[in-house]
Formats: structure tokens, C-alpha cells, sequence
């Protein structure tokens, strides 16, 4: 019912924003005398505000059409190389007559980015990506929303999840890596653990964790101790809801992307007024690149998706609520996920000092479960002043983070080793 009076709510007010639009065309057009005006500034600054709040937010685009590799600008085209009904496995080719210009003669590490089916978009590593072109063959996991999805398609669970890590890494040939950032940290440690175990000529040459809730008992936050403190069954009650007509979707039961976004903005809901606040103040004064940087966070922050309820319903189980994987307790298809079979997989984790949504500890958790790896294989980094968001984006991770994380794939990969 939720879902239905969502939508409802949105069809409803389009005439309030229809109107508001016109007002902000009206106020914001250098035809009209007034617009300069104190009083027009503030008409065309609210009409705009109002606007941009009641639209909907579709998914982002990658708009990656060129990366700098040393001084020369690299062509680069998004390209589907695998997908099935629940996700697509993306590679940003890079053109390579521009990559012979700037020097690359020979083929740089694969790169498997693992985005988080959290709420959010792949896009929201946009920066992540950009940051690891330069230097590696990059591919990411692209979720579909899953209201996109009929339910002739059937279901798609945590375990699905993990035959997924498995064919998209078996599709990039032998030997990849992996990054998963957030939520993807537990299904790719099981992933790896099976094909390592199976000795699958496609299990990752390193695996680096970002932010991850490996063992989410560690250091626990807000939103582990809701998972914690809260039935499982008021989640069932709680946060699943049907998808309405007329998406694709139709009568499958999902957490809406939403519910999930309006949980994390009650979080710092302080924060988000004064951003809004600002934004209205930076359009009445004219400062149109603040402005536009607003607009370019909350188009990406605002655009969210569904998750399907078997999958969210097992992350709360498995990951929040059970700790099945640091507990040596997670089987999948009746197999005990063991990441102790993992020998040869080079392990880096990285944590935000400040992060508020993985504590300090939870991702470090992966060096105790992979007891059979080397010492030598090992890394782990703690950043200082980020919080969840600066682990994999911003000029932190960019000048900090990612010159770690690159050497450590290529101190790992068996093709690049000196």
C-alpha cells in the first residue's frame, strides 16, 4: 500500500510542480525585467528548489566519454559484456590508439569494481571508476532495479548474488580483481572462498574490501544496531511492499529504494535542510557553480532503486543479524563457504576512520577469516578524516586511497609482478 501512495503522492503533485516550473522559467528568464530583482531572485531560487525536490530521479548517466592518461585525453565508451535480467557487467573501453599516444603499450591489470545493491545506482562510483582507469582494464557490476524486473523472472537472493560475482569473474578470464565497495564485502569473500576452494582458474588475484560489513558485530553503528535491535519479522512487516502498475515489475514485493533513502536522509536530515538552505541562498546570489555542485550530488544521491525482498530479507539474516560468515557458519547450494581454502588471493582492506555506517573493524574482519594466506599477501589501511563515502570517493581517495590500492593489485596480479 506504501508503494501505491508513493506513487499516488507524485502523480498528484504535478501540477504544483508543472506550475512551479513555469514560475521558475518565468522568474529565471532574462527577458523579463524583474528577474534581477531581489524579489525575482527569491521567486526563481523557490520555484527551482520546490522543482528539483518533488521530481523523480531517474538513473544517472555514467558520462564517462574520456579519462587523462598522463597528458593525453583517452576515449572511453561503456560497453555491455555480460548481463542477465538483474545486472549488467559494464567495461569502459579505452580507446587504444589514444592509449599508445600516452605510452601504453601493454595490457594493464582487470579490474572487477563490485558496486553495492544497497539503494543506489552503480553511478555513485563514477569517481571510483574514473579514478582506477588510468591505470587498469576496468569493469563494474550494474545492478537493474528490481521493479524493472517481472516476476516471470523469478527471484534473486543473496546466493544469487554470489553465482553472480562468480560468472562475471569468470567471463574477464583468468586471474582478475575484485574491489567490492560496501555491501558487496560478505558475497564476494563467500565468491572468492568457493572458487579458491575449486581452484577456478578465474578466482580473483586480489580482492581489496572497501567499508565492508564483513563482521558487522565489530565496532557497531547505527544501522547495525537497528539490524540488530529489530525482529526479523518487523522487517518483513516493516520495510517489504508490492511493486505498483504500470512498471515492468508489477506485483513483485521489493524494499523500495524510498524507504531505503529516506532512512539514510533521517539519519543527517539536519544536514540535508542546510544543504538545501544553501542552495536556495547560492541561487538568490547568483552563484551558479555552487549551485550546480547541489545539483550534481543530489542527482546522484536522490536516484535510487528496489531491492528485491529475498535478497534484502537474507542480507538483514545473513550479514546483521546472523553473522553467518564470520562465524564459519554460511553455506551456499549446501556448500560451507570456508575462506580459509583461500591461498593465493592478495587481501586489502580499507576503512574510513570516520565512517558511521561500516565501524572500524567490521572490513579488517576479512584478514582473521582468511587464516591460510600469507602475511606478505596481506594490507590493510585505515584512513584518517573520511568518513563511509571518502573510502571510495572524493580528492581523499583519489590522492590516498587509490595509489594503495593500485600498487597492492599490481604487487598481487601473477601478470604484473616485477
Amino acid at each position: 500500500m506504501l508503494y501505491a501512495l508513493h506513487e499516488a503522492s507524485f502523480y498528484a503533485s504535478t501540477p504544483l510542480r508543472l506550475a512551479a516550473r513555469a514560475a521558475r522559467d518565468f522568474w529565471g528568464s532574462p527577458l523579463n525585467p524583474a528577474a534581477s530583482s531581489d524579489l525575482g531572485r527569491r521567486m526563481h531560487a523557490g520555484a527551482d528548489l520546490f522543482s528539483n525536490v518533488t521530481r523523480r530521479y531517474g538513473k544517472p548517466a555514467w558520462n564517462i566519454d574520456t579519462v587523462k592518461v598522463g597528458q593525453v585525453d583517452v576515449r572511453v565508451r561503456p560497453t555491455v559484456v555480460w548481463e542477465s535480467p538483474w545486472a549488467r557487467l559494464i567495461q569502459f573501453d579505452r580507446d587504444m590508439s589514444d592509449m599508445r599516444r600516452a605510452g601504453k603499450f601493454s595490457l594493464d591489470p582487470a579490474v572487477l569494481i563490485v558496486a553495492p545493491l544497497s539503494g543506489h545506482y552503480a553511478t555513485l562510483l563514477r569517481g571510483t571508476v574514473e579514478a582506477f582507469l588510468p591505470d587498469h582494464a576496468v569493469f563494474i557490476v550494474d545492478w537493474v532495479n528490481a521493479r524493472e524486473v517481472s516476476v516471470l523472472e523469478g527471484r534473486f537472493d543473496f546466493h544469487d548474488y554470489i553465482d553472480h560475482i562468480r560468472q562475471m569473474l569468470a567471463v574477464m578470464g583468468p586471474r582478475p580483481n575484485v574491489v567490492a565497495v560496501c555491501q558487496p564485502g560478505p558475497p564476494v569473500l563467500a565468491a572468492a572462498a568457493l572458487m579458491a576452494e575449486d581452484n577456478d582458474p578465474s578466482r580473483p588475484a586480489s580482492m581489496t574490501f572497501m567499508g565492508s560489513p564483513i563482521d558487522a558485530r565489530l565496532s557497531p553503528t547505527v544501522t547495525n544496531n537497528l539490524a540488530e535491535e529489530k525482529p526479523f519479522a518487523w522487517f518483513q512487516s516493516n520495510m517489504i511492499y508490492t511493486v505498483p502498475a504500470p512498471y515492468p515489475g508489477m506485483g513483485r514485493r521489493v524494499y523500495p529504494g524510498f524507504v531505503q533513502l529516506a532512512s539514510f536522509m533521517s539519519m543527517n536530515a539536519e544536514k540535508h535542510q542546510d544543504a538545501h538552505r544553501r542552495y536556495f541562498q547560492d541561487l538568490v546570489k547568483g552563484d551558479g557553480d555552487s549551485a550546480d555542485k547541489h545539483l550534481e550530488f543530489y542527482d546522484e544521491y536522490l536516484s535510487v532503486l528496489d531491492l528485491t525482498e529475498e535478497f534484502y530479507l537474507q542480507t538483514i539474516d545473513i550479514v546483521f543479524q546472523q553473522h553467518l560468515l564470520p562465524k564459519g557458519e554460511l553455506t551456499h547450494r549446501g556448500r560451507l563457504v570456508n575462506p580459509e581454502a583461500i591461498t593465493d588471493i592478495g587481501l586489502m582492506t580499507v576503512e574510513g576512520e570516520n565512517d558511521d555506517i561500516s565501524g572500524i573493524g567490521q572490513t579488517q574482519a576479512a584478514h582473521g577469516l582468511c587464516s591460510s594466506l600469507p602475511e606478505a599477501m596481506k594490507e590493510d589501511y585505515v584512513q584518517p578524516d573520511v568518513g563511509h563515502y571518502g573510502v571510495f570517493n572524493g580528492r581523499r581517495f583519489r590522492e590516498e586511497i587509490y595509489p594503495r590500492v593500485r600498487d597492492f593489485i599490481r604487487k598481487n596480479d601473477p601478470n604484473f609482478q616485477s
